[in-house]
């Protein structure tokens, strides 16, 4: 079976994209596809972020952006760095202006109302995108939520689900070799989560990526003791911190995410949900 990974971005729902991916797949019964979808998707900032962690990813892209400009991003940074990118929505609009002679209005979400909550939920993507894989450890003081978790634990692609939920969440990544900042000591720690795998699963992923980089399999990043280290050092701090630890190897991202908004006090978040 041959694992693809499928990034579906959109400026509205990213239904459109989701679906024409699927079908696509659907022909491929030897191709098992894992999708995420990046939706409201409406400035180069959060765009860019998107793009870098595909490329990361060795993803394909499936897009609906009415924005000429963004998808002429898409695809430029698609050729660019050797990624397959399908635009479901640009040939279509370029058909009924040649039918019509009319332009279109070009503007992105027509079908969603532009209220509060939308504004809210892009400065959320923006953040997650910002504050993504501990670059910026002040990160960890604005977030309404931290994760944490050692390489290859979903961390980011769970960032920007729960972004889109409303919530700035800041990312960590935790190896033994790297000294912790410390702004995470300052964060309550009802308000950060844990993430964790087992070793076995996690082996298969790092080894699936390295192969995605055109590097061997077998390395030290995939090597099942360093794994079980790497965990074992995060298991302990996860108790010295008292957070609560998810164990995502059986669950997706949506489950994932779904655990967390159940188990936050929304009364300690920074910036509480809109209505």
């Amino acid at each position: 079976m041959q694992q693809i990974t499928i990034f579906v971005i959109s400026d509205s729902s990213g239904e459109t994209a989701l679906t024409v991916a699927q079908t696509a797949v659907s022909q491929y019964p030897a191709v098992q596809a894992s999708y995420q979808r990046f939706p409201f998707i409406q400035t180069d900032s959060i765009l860019d972020g998107i793009l870098n962690l595909a490329k990361k990813q060795r993803a394909m892209i499936f897009h609906t952006l009415v924005s000429p400009k963004l998808s002429q991003r898409v695809r430029e940074f698609a050729a660019k760095n050797l990624l397959h990118q399908f635009d479901c929505i640009q040939p279509a609009m370029a058909v009924m202006h040649q039918a019509t002679g009319l332009e279109p209005e070009g503007v992105p979400g027509l079908v969603h109302n532009l209220n509060d909550t939308y504004f809210d939920r892009i400065a959320a993507m923006e953040f997650a995108v910002t504050y993504d894989d501990g670059k910026d450890p002040a990160g960890l003081l604005k977030a309404d939520i931290v994760i944490l978790g050692v390489s290859r634990t979903s961390k980011t692609p769970l960032s920007l689900f729960l972004a889109n939920r409303n919530l700035r969440v800041a990312n960590l990544p935790l190896s033994p070799k790297t000294q912790l900042p410390e702004e995470l000591w300052q964060v309550d720690p009802k308000r950060i989560f844990g993430l964790t795998n087992r070793p076995e699963i996690l082996r298969k992923i790092r080894q699936e990526r390295m192969i995605s980089y055109g590097l061997p399999a077998d390395s030290a990043y995939s090597n099942t003791d360093k794994i079980t280290e790497e965990l074992d050092y995060a298991q302990k701090l996860y108790k010295k911190i008292g957070c609560l630890v998810i164990d995502v190897s059986d669950k997706s991202i949506e489950e994932t995410a779904t655990l967390i908004m159940e188990s936050v006090d929304y009364d300690l978040i920074p910036h509480p949900l809109a209505d």
